[in-house]
């Protein structure tokens, strides 16, 4: 069985969903996109993902917001508005019958190519874009148990290489993490920046806490995450002091606690890292506050609307 933070609760309702390709809906076993599609012929595409929670798209602002920002970055103009697309999100989920416990993900590709090629310019269609929603909640046990991190040789690149906040289709040197982690025996992959300053995970963002503090990375190296921000803001807004800094495995291996966030998983905690306990090993005092903390910012922003 797969474990990490993207282990999901089984399912079945998963099996006859209705995907949404170019605001048409199709069966989840005759949803397809050509072999000419930028997205599969070169990795041409930014994405996003959302939850949904009794009925509220959580965080919206800032995920359409971050997903304009790639598409913008990659030079995609998106022939739709924000309102459009969330009309279309909402047909998906709604014909589904879908209000909660929801994990959605839209992908935007350049669109049909001609002939294969990188060169946007024999892109014959306008964009396509894919709307994929489950039923999808994290492992409580998972979560419980934490996960464990194996430091990557695969660096996170510099801004002018391939901006680590870009949300876009070309993953491939975060799988060679990944598959470098899983061959150590580990869940997931630590990976440093440029200079050997720890960054980010191959999917999801790092943190520590030492000594009553919150540490992450600057963000310069790392993926523009919504729920490390909303980790930072929940900082900020209960007095826990947390930290954007440089910082590296020698303080990473005398913490007291280690968690990554993500959309999906939320807070996960990590309890060993190379091989190495972190703190006690366990699902630390400081990871369960600011779990509960951002699970209430949810609920509040849900009764907001």
């Amino acid at each position: 069985m797969v474990h990490g933070t993207h282990n999901a609760q089984d399912d079945s309702r998963n099996d006859s969903i209705l995907i949404s390709i170019n605001d048409e809906l199709f069966k989840r076993n005759e949803a397809k996109i050509s072999v000419f599609d930028s997205g599969y012929l070169v990795g041409d595409g930014v994405w996003e993902a959302l939850r949904l929670h009794n009925g509220v798209l959580v965080f919206l602002e800032d995920h359409f917001k971050r997903l304009w920002q790639s598409a913008n970055t990659v030079g995609m103009s998106l022939p739709f508005t924000k309102e459009e697309l969330t009309n279309r999100v909402w047909k998906t989920l709604n014909a589904n019958n879908m209000t909660d416990g929801i994990h959605v993900r839209i992908m935007i590709t350049r669109g049909i190519k001609k002939t294969p090629s990188q060169d946007p310019r024999l892109t014959i269609s306008g964009p396509n874009v894919v709307i994929i929603p489950e039923f999808k909640k994290a492992s409580k046990d998972s979560k419980e148990k934490g996960i464990s991190l194996f430091t990557s040789t695969i660096r996170r690149g510099s801004p002018d290489y391939l901006d680590p906040r870009l949300n876009c289709h070309s993953k491939l040197h975060e799988v060679q993490a990944l598959i470098q982690a899983i061959e150590a025996g580990a869940d997931e992959a630590l990976m440093l920046d440029v200079n050997g300053f720890v960054s980010t995970c191959n999917a999801t963002n790092f943190f520590i806490v030492k000594d009553g503090e919150v540490w992450t990375s600057t963000g310069k190296y790392c993926m523009n995450g919504i729920t490390r921000a909303k980790v930072i803001e929940v900082c900020s807004s209960n007095n826990i002091p947390c930290k954007e800094k440089d910082f590296s495995l020698f303080d990473v291996y005398g913490a007291d606690e280690a968690f990554v966030t993500g959309t999906f998983g939320g807070l996960t905690p990590v309890t060993k890292i190379d091989g190495r306990p972190i703190g006690e090993g366990s699902y630390g005092e400081m990871t369960r506050r600011l779990s509960g903390l951002y699970e209430s910012l949810i609920e509040n922003t849900v009764k907001n609307g």
